[in-house]
């Protein structure tokens, strides 16, 4: 998967990356699914031995235009894992007291304990995503904020944190069709709204700033994945590989027991 990592500053343009690419799965469809349902056997332990460790904290954080499937990664990913250890955490219109604070705290509050895998679905990234496209922020303050972002993810790093970011790339025709789709289908249509048809007339300005994302804040701390996304089945897919190899390179190992399993009897 390290053709979809991005871990350093460079210009990045989305007109590079194929949504509809599937070449880490040359075999199709069935074997992907076949080996998803491997890797979801292999997540479950890993997330076990990780709450079980309680050293290390995860953060996944999904990004995505809108249709994108960031909450469909979270129901296929996520859904052989056990509840205790993972926490999803929406970032929606800031509220009164959210506002009073600096825009990080909100993102600090949410961020993972130690031995939980925390699932932002969308994030601080907001703050330098809508807010530059819909213009409520002056360029001057929200241009400060890929630094001030790119430390704040180092700090929780260095504090033992695995970030993991994942931005969902699907192009302009998919994002017609599941569109049309949620439209005309009629357990569907509450997932659509007004807002979701406006904000698909800023379909440039939103490329253009998350191009500046992916540009300004891919770290080696901290790596972007732009997964292409067209295809649930391979979006799902791709986030689970990278996941599984992630946990496997942190090698938990289970906790040591506080009593001598060999002086136990039981009658």
């Amino acid at each position: 998967m390290k053709n979809y990592r991005l871990d350093k500053p460079a210009l990045v343009h989305l007109k590079r990356f194929d949504a509809d690419d599937t070449a880490h799965a040359p075999k199709g469809k069935p074997w992907a699914l076949e080996r998803l349902e491997k890797m979801k056997r292999r997540f479950f332990d890993l997330q076990e031995l990780l709450y079980a460790n309680g050293h290390k904290r995860v953060l996944v954080v999904l990004q995505g235009m809108d249709t994108a499937g960031k909450d469909g990664t979270i129901a296929h990913v996520f859904s052989c894992v056990n509840p205790q250890g993972v926490r999803v955490a929406a970032f929606k219109q800031p509220t009164r007291i959210e506002l009073e604070h600096d825009y990080l705290w909100r993102v600090h509050l949410m961020a993972p304990r130690t031995g939980e895998i925390c699932i932002f679905n969308r994030s601080h990234y907001e703050d330098v995503l809508s807010v530059r496209v819909h213009k409520t922020v002056p360029k001057s303050v929200w241009e400060k904020r890929y630094a001030q972002i790119n430390h704040f993810e180092q700090m929780l790093a260095e504090e033992g944190t695995l970030i993991l970011k994942f931005f969902l790339h699907i192009d302009r025709d998919e994002q017609t069709r599941r569109l049309r789709e949620r439209l005309e289908t009629k357990d569907k249509q509450w997932k659509l709204s007004a807002a979701d048809l406006k904000e698909r007339e800023f379909w440039d300005e939103y490329v253009k700033a998350y191009e500046a994302i992916l540009s300004k804040c891919s770290t080696p701390w901290a790596p972007w994945y732009v997964v292409p996304a067209n295809h649930k089945w391979y979006r799902n897919f791709v986030v689970s590989e990278v996941l599984v190899e992630a946990l496997e390179n942190l090698k938990l190992k289970p906790p040591l027991p506080d009593y001598n399993p060999a002086a136990v009897f039981l009658k």
